[in-house]
């Protein structure tokens, strides 16, 4: 039974993740932290730190992208070591994206958002070693598929004409906000992963989860690749 419900319960989270990241547009804001961005003056620390981490714990595209990342990572310095590049990529491309009002295409953005998903999936399977007889640098790669997913973030707040004023302490708090959003939503995708990897099915069903993982990728890059055809 609790082969089992381990099993069950990382591939409703997997497929949760993908059918929510589609419907949700992957960044969507909704309205009432909308109005709160078109009408902010000024420092607003805590509200950003809320905002930022209600948007990593809703952020199904990134947490997809997360959970192909520690999903064979079995020691602890190696998660934090992994987490901590991918931290570094996106708080590096948010700030510097938004404070120098670095224009980038939210579609494309996101459809590379996509392909890390993909890409971590096909990593998880041995893909590269199997196909091209090659190993990429995981951590590098984290890192830098970390800088688009930073992209991501500042493509959403770039939307709104954030006032100059307090813009620096608002975007520290927001991305502040993603890291605490990050921890928690890792806490409980490690709690599920860990309990899993106890029971024999692990190994077994581990190449159909990263399956569904990369399919997960190729319906988020499908979608956006469309909006930025018909856009």
């Amino acid at each position: 039974m609790p082969n089992k419900l381990m099993q069950t319960g990382l591939w409703l989270l997997i497929g949760v993740l993908s059918l929510l990241s589609i419907g949700a547009f992957a960044h969507g804001v909704d309205d009432s932290t909308r109005a709160f961005l078109e009408q902010n003056q000024g420092v607003q620390f805590i509200p950003f730190l809320y905002i930022g981490a209600k948007h990593m714990i809703t952020g199904y595209d990134h947490l997809l992208f997360l959970v192909g990342v520690i999903f064979f990572l079995y020691r602890s310095k190696d998660v934090l070591l992994y987490v901590t590049m991918f931290t570094l990529g996106h708080s590096i491309t948010l700030l510097f994206g938004v404070l120098n009002d670095i224009q980038v295409n939210a579609y494309l953005i996101d459809a590379i958002i996509g392909l890390s998903v993909i890409y971590k999936g096909f990593d998880n399977l041995g893909g590269f070693k199997r196909c091209f007889n090659w190993q990429p640098d995981t951590r590098v790669a984290v890192l830098i598929f970390g800088l688009f997913h930073g992209f991501g973030l500042a493509t959403k707040l770039q939307e709104f004409q954030l006032p100059q004023e307090g813009l620096l302490t608002n975007l520290i708090a927001f991305n502040i906000g993603v890291e605490l959003g990050q921890f928690a939503a890792l806490a409980l995708i490690l709690l599920v992963i860990n309990a899993w990897r106890k029971v024999p099915s692990f190994q077994r069903f581990s190449t159909l989860t990263n399956t569904a993982l990369m399919s997960a990728g190729i319906m988020l890059m499908g979608y956006q690749l469309t909006g930025y055809f018909i856009n």
